[in-house]
């Protein structure tokens, strides 16, 4: 691959993670109301430790190298797989729509803006700039736009509990502490082993979890369909330039794009189920694109 055509790809990464990430609620859709959330991931995460390894294998990388880069990766794991993931899983499960948790995992970009820049303060880093700042509050009005019609506070589609709402936030905590103890602690090594290690992570933890469920998985087209993009799409696919695009990106410029998950989610569902797609939407839509270019834009010397 020439180096013209090597920029090319890399300039888009963002855009397929974009797409990928964006099927993570659809892919509850189909598969959710089949089985339970935690024997779901758990099942997950061991068959993406085996299309992993026979990757691994075949290509014959090196595993991550010293005792701290593995307790590093086990802790960006148990938050950015365990936690994230089973958090988000866990509340759809227990009733919240996928409007409504979408929602609360976009405020991420915001949490993150927010330690960055309380972080840096004092220090000869310029942290996160007053044209980030804009970008990210129109990103989250945009967002706003695009999942507050779905909301119908206590129907049976999209209710509100204790119990969903502290999974929701569980999942919010643990995606936004992942991103940044990923971008502060863990070197730069081979994507696939590196997610190799956080999976087996997120395994130990969400083993006792899944061994306290009582519902039994029922095996029909949608749940294997659901199996199947989440291992190869959404795990060996997403997972893996999230990663690349954290060592590679500031962290503030990479989870802003997160705010065009819901947005792209709605286009996604419109297309496949028929989904109501309004003005409103269009509008959110393009406003949260603005928002993100915002941050995204390179800053001028």
């Amino acid at each position: 691959m020439s180096p013209s055509q090597s920029k090319a790809w890399i300039g888009t990464i963002p855009v397929v993670f974009v797409l990928i990430w964006s099927t993570g609620f659809i892919v509850a859709r189909y598969g959710m109301p089949h089985a339970p959330p935690f024997g779901f991931l758990l099942l997950r995460y061991f068959l993406s430790v085996l299309c992993f390894g026979v990757w691994i294998k075949w290509a014959k990388v090196p595993w991550p190298v010293g005792r701290a880069q593995w307790l590093h990766l086990s802790v960006t794991g148990i938050l950015m797989h365990a936690g994230y993931l089973g958090g988000v899983w866990a509340a759809v499960k227990a009733g919240m729509g996928s409007g409504l948790s979408s929602l609360i995992v976009g405020f991420q970009p915001i949490l993150t803006a927010i330690f960055l820049s309380f972080s840096l303060r004092g220090t000869s880093s310029a942290g996160v700039s007053q044209r980030q700042w804009l970008g990210l509050l129109l990103g989250f009005l945009g967002l706003l736009m695009v999942v507050w019609h779905k909301f119908t506070w206590g129907s049976p589609m999209d209710h509100v509990t204790p119990v969903n709402m502290a999974c929701a936030l569980i999942a919010l905590l643990s995606i936004t502490m992942g991103t940044l103890y990923q971008k502060r602690f863990v070197l730069a090594c081979d994507v696939r082993t590196a997610i190799s290690v956080q999976i087996m992570a997120a395994f130990v933890v969400t083993l006792p979890l899944a061994m306290l469920e009582s519902e039994a998985m029922y095996w029909n087209r949608e749940l294997m369909g659901a199996m199947a993009w989440s291992v190869l799409g959404l795990t060996l696919g997403g997972s893996s330039l999230f990663y690349m695009l954290i060592q590679r990106g500031a962290t503030t410029a990479v989870t802003s794009l997160l705010y065009l998950v819901p947005p792209t989610t709605a286009l996604i569902a419109w297309v496949l189920f028929g989904e109501s797609l309004t003005l409103v939407t269009l509008f959110g839509t393009a406003l949260t694109a603005l928002g993100v270019g915002l941050v995204l834009r390179p800053s001028r010397l």
